[in-house]
């Protein structure tokens, strides 16, 4: 009976030991100190998730667990960045990561008002989410944030229209206009893209136009400089 008793509570110390040693292991490391892949939890895992939240990726929950969507979200920023996409963050993606964050926003694009800048408000961001969500929802990121950097390259460009809203409400300009989806509630990755614009990205190199190769029936877009295509959308100068 003794033997048995030992056993059994042998048995429990084990289970107890084998319990902390598979238990996920936190730290309060910094973005760079260590590795991070799939799997890990800790403070930097956290500080990478803000920060490229706030570069305008798709964060989701800022948890600081380095799960599935984390790793994507460093795939996107690594393969925007022209660095190795292996969803890792090792050092040059971490640095990479940090530098960015230290920038200051773009001059040209902010949401501030100053001198020579355009001030955009929270209407002006209201409806480029509208329209982001009307024109692109199901596009990656990129592409969203592409459908608010054309909005911003015509503003810019003075041909189109002197604001965001004249150059969104132009009669024929969006299909989300004419046909009702610009109505609709957008989304947080709406937001988000029209965030990263804000801030200066432009993945489509100053494009003016876009349209669905598939679906376009205008003859005359097809005329206009095909810059880049991102998801289903092609962008024109």
């Amino acid at each position: 009976m003794l033997k048995k008793k030992v056993t059994a509570a042998f048995m429990v110390i084990l289970l107890s030991m084998s319990t902390i040693l598979l238990a996920p292991v936190k730290t309060e490391a910094y973005l760079g100190d260590r590795m991070l892949n799939l799997g890990i939890q800790g403070y930097d895992v956290k500080q990478l998730q803000k920060n490229l939240g706030y570069l305008g990726y798709a964060v989701g929950q800022v948890d600081g667990i380095y799960g599935w969507e984390t790793m994507q979200m460093v795939r996107d920023f690594q393969r925007n960045n022209g660095l190795a996409v292996d969803g890792v963050v090792g050092q040059e993606t971490a640095n990479a990561v940090i530098e960015q964050v230290g920038q200051p926003p773009s001059p040209r694009r902010t949401a501030a008002p100053s001198r020579g800048v355009i001030p955009y408000s929270n209407q002006d961001i209201e409806a480029l989410a509208c329209l982001v969500y009307g024109e692109a929802r199901g596009e990656p990121f990129e592409g969203q944030v592409a459908v608010a950097a054309v909005v911003l390259n015509r503003v810019d460009s003075n041909q189109f229209g002197k604001n965001i809203g004249e150059v969104i409400f132009e009669p024929g300009a969006f299909t989300a206009v004419d046909d009702g989806q610009f109505y609709l509630q957008p989304d947080n990755s709406s937001y988000q893209a029209v965030q990263a614009a804000l801030r200066g990205w432009d993945p489509t190199g100053e494009a003016l136009y876009y349209w669905n190769p598939a679906t376009a029936t205008n003859k005359w877009v097809w005329t206009r400089t095909i810059v880049t295509r991102i998801g289903q959308h092609v962008f024109a100068r």
